[in-house]
């Protein structure tokens, strides 16, 4: 993919983040600078503790930063109401957390269909919506399954169907591999791969896993808060 040719839909200047711990400032991020074209599959890398989900959940906007500016399809996320950024989620983010984070007593298409009860879809149109993406990953035979009824991988299926079903610009995934055995890890990575491919999804993935950025069409290094030149 030739990046210089496609828009950014992720800007980031001079990005920091503090903690306050135990009385002491620990620095996560360390005045980051990135840029993410349009249609990019960015693989986000580091060592624990390097800042890398930290990071990711900043360009969610579900954490703040400190200093700096962070720039997401077009909107200045850092100067954005709490209330804003809600809204701004539901319509233009899709994550993928590493811990699945279903609803044991919804079934898989009950799950799924969660972010859409908050739109002004007709029941109709939300079936047809979670059909789609649950074909999408896979998972048509399993629409009436509970996820204690599904192993490690289809869960992840699930959750990615989940953050895909209200058609987000931005697919953001938090180690989704972390949980998983090598082969549910291919199919989950497959999977991200073929929305980067097919559908033109922007993701962005926090990995500590070589093979797992090997899927990616770009890859960055963070340690200690700090971004490691190319």
């Amino acid at each position: 993919m030739d990046s210089a040719a496609k828009e950014p839909v992720v800007q980031i200047r001079n990005l920091s983040k503090i903690f306050a711990h135990g009385g002491t400032d620990v620095v996560a991020l360390d005045h980051i600078d990135l840029d993410v074209a349009q249609g990019e599959f960015l693989s986000l890398m580091g060592p624990s503790g390097s800042g890398k989900s930290t990071l990711l959940h900043i360009i969610a906007g579900i954490d703040n930063s400190t200093g700096g500016d962070c720039w997401v399809l077009g909107h200045n996320i850092s100067d954005m109401t709490e209330d804003q950024l809600s809204a701004w989620r539901r319509e233009n983010i899709g994550f993928v957390f590493q811990s699945f984070n279903l609803i044991p007593v919804l079934t898989a298409f009950e799950n799924v269909e969660m972010p859409l009860l908050l739109t002004s879809l007709s029941r109709r149109e939300r079936e047809e919506h979670v059909e789609t993406v649950l074909e999408v990953v896979g998972l048509s035979d399993r629409m009436t399954h509970y996820p204690r009824q599904l192993s490690g991988g289809q869960e992840q299926r699930v959750a990615i169907a989940r953050a895909l079903v209200a058609d987000p610009d931005m697919i953001l995934a938090d180690e989704p591999t972390g949980d998983l055995d090598a082969n549910s890890a291919e199919e989950v990575l497959t999977i991200l791969r073929k929305l980067n491919r097919d559908f033109g999804k922007t993701v962005i993935m926090v990995t500590h896993d070589p093979k797992a950025s090997t899927y990616a069409t770009l890859v960055r290094h963070l340690d200690k808060g700090k971004m490691l030149p190319l």
